[in-house]
């Protein structure tokens, strides 16, 4: 019997119970697994639907075993994407052990989530190709791995009545802390690179495992810690109130030398699989990476190369993406419903605005390389500037009910500087402090020559209120979040607009301060000093 045929015959037949339903998961997998690339493209899509309506009804259990059963011939890569965007311990059992080809592998990667791609990321049998553009997406920055016990703990909680859930898990965490006790160690033990964690409903963390109890034992995620002080950030503390997914927040642990300092976690929500009730986070911690330290730390002298290599790596599947929404949207190949025109316009409007941050990136690091002195001497007008930039976040700031007043200070404002720069760097920096403003407050600045020290125009603007109080290395953080909202609520992190801000600054000269009260954009003045004159124009 042929694999269509046999395909055909299994959607023919409707599961009429649990265990008809699993037979035909179970089925339904292998085929594709075995012979899916014999199959017709229509047969394909009708066998995930099927797998995608099963789903819900198989348990957690029997996809996992299936998902390790048919991942050492499984070939066929749609099959081994659907099975690594299921939950952590199913998508684990398939991307450990899946064997594809080069070619699959790059198709696949954008179709995965942040957990299937750090399950992938622990693999070192995958080809450079894969490996690289796992690290352009942040593959290596998300470790989301469930702990070994979990899979225990979740039988646990299956097989268990809803109240004896929570005695069971602390006496199964309580032998595991035994059996590592009772364990012979080495006598000299390496650096810690990374652990696993499990906290309770309220945020404390309450397992680990990787690292000493007292390292992390008792530490929340609930609540940002404040001053350098043992725990989490804001991002985390934001994510864990809306039961959302943590990815990359910061994390200061104390202890010994091989722990203590900082981290980096990511965790995902958990639920009693019986009620549904909230359980906690299960995640994991590492090490910062070098680009995820605070601004200032010396950076390799590659480091201009690599960004490079990123944004080459970025614009190609970037460009992809954009013109199969534009295909989508423009009804190319045919009539589309709203729903999905709209899907498709909404993408490329942020495949727009990603493109204009990688462009961004280009220019700062051609800043960088390029010594000021060495770049054509090219003048403009900031006040015009000002006056644009100001029109063009006219939308944003209605919308948020926030408004701009820069007064301008002396005069005239020429500035060594391109229009495109300046308006880069002009319009991040009053975008980045507007997303942070609350609703009903004035972004208040002055457009500033001074006569004593007219080599330089400087922007001041006066902190909002969120970050009033934030050290300079936490604004330059990339990590650092004023408002404690979950990853991804914007495009760009402020710390990252401001570092991309001061670099685009250094470029032509300039520079980007931040003082106890205001963020001041310093930019060499173009002024005759002879024609500077004091005066005060308001604008609004």
């Amino acid at each position: 019997m042929t694999a269509d045929s046999m395909i055909a015959t299994i959607l023919r037949q409707a599961p009429k119970d649990r265990r008809a339903s699993v037979a035909a998961w179970r089925q339904i997998s292998d085929i594709l697994a075995q012979r899916g690339n014999q199959l017709g493209d229509e047969d394909i899509r009708r066998s995930l639907h099927a797998l995608a309506v099963l789903r819900p009804e198989i348990p957690e259990k029997v996809r996992r075993d299936c998902a390790e059963a048919i991942a050492h011939h499984g070939r066929f890569a749609p099959l081994v994407a659907f099975y690594a965007n299921d939950v952590p311990s199913v998508s684990t059992a398939m991307l450990r052990r899946a064997r594809l080809s080069e070619a699959d592998w790059l198709a696949l990667l954008p179709a995965t989530a942040a957990t299937a791609r750090s399950i992938l990321a622990g693999r070192t049998d995958l080809p450079v190709s894969v490996r690289r553009a796992l690290e352009s997406l942040g593959a290596g920055s998300v470790a989301l791995p469930q702990p070994e016990n979990a899979a225990i703990v979740a039988e646990i909680a299956e097989e268990a009545p809803p109240e004896a859930v929570p005695s069971q898990i602390s006496e199964l965490v309580r032998r595991i802390d035994k059996y590592q006790l009772s364990r012979s160690q080495p006598a000299v033990r390496a650096p810690r690179t990374s652990f696993l964690f499990e906290t309770g409903p309220d945020g404390l963390i309450c397992w680990v495992d990787g690292i000493t109890r007292g390292a992390a034992i008792g530490l929340s995620i609930a609540e940002s810690a404040l001053g350098g002080e043992p725990g989490a950030d804001g991002a985390a503390a934001g994510a864990f109130r809306q039961r959302a997914e943590i990815i990359n927040a910061r994390m200061i642990l104390e202890g010994s030398a091989a722990e203590s300092g900082e981290w980096r976690f990511s965790a995902l929500p958990w639920f009693d699989p019986a009620t549904g009730q909230f359980r906690g986070y299960r995640g994991s911690g590492r090490r910062p990476q070098q680009s995820e330290m605070p601004y200032g730390r010396p950076a390799s002298a590659d480091s201009g190369d690599s960004i490079r290599q990123l944004i080459h790596e970025l614009r190609s599947p970037l460009n992809a993406i954009s013109g199969f929404a534009q295909i989508i949207s423009g009804q190319m190949f045919g009539p589309v419903s709203g729903t999905y025109r709209a899907m498709a316009e909404t993408i490329v409007a942020d495949a727009a605005a990603i493109q204009e941050i990688i462009d961004d990136l280009e220019t700062a690091t051609r800043a960088v390389d390029t010594p000021p002195a060495s770049m054509p001497g090219e003048v403009v007008d900031i006040g015009a500037v000002m006056t644009q930039v100001q029109g063009d976040l006219a939308e944003i700031l209605a919308e948020q009910r926030i408004d701009l007043s820069i007064s301008r200070v002396g005069g005239p404002f020429l500035a060594q500087a391109n229009d495109a720069n300046s308006r880069r760097m002009i319009g991040r920096l009053l975008t980045a402090l507007v997303d942070i403003s609350e609703a009903g407050t004035t972004l208040v600045g002055q457009l500033v020559v001074e006569p004593l020290h007219d080599d330089m125009l400087q922007l001041r603007v006066v902190r909002p209120l969120a970050i009033r109080f934030a050290t300079a290395a936490d604004l330059l953080d990339p990590g650092f979040s004023p408002e404690g909202e979950a990853p991804g609520a914007a495009i760009l992190s402020l710390g990252f607009s401001l570092r991309l801000v001061d670099s685009l600054a250094r470029g032509v000269g300039g520079r980007l301060d931040i003082g106890h009260n205001a963020l001041t954009l310093h930019l060499p003045s173009a002024n005759p000093r002879a024609d500077t004159e004091l005066g005060i124009q308001q604008s609004e």
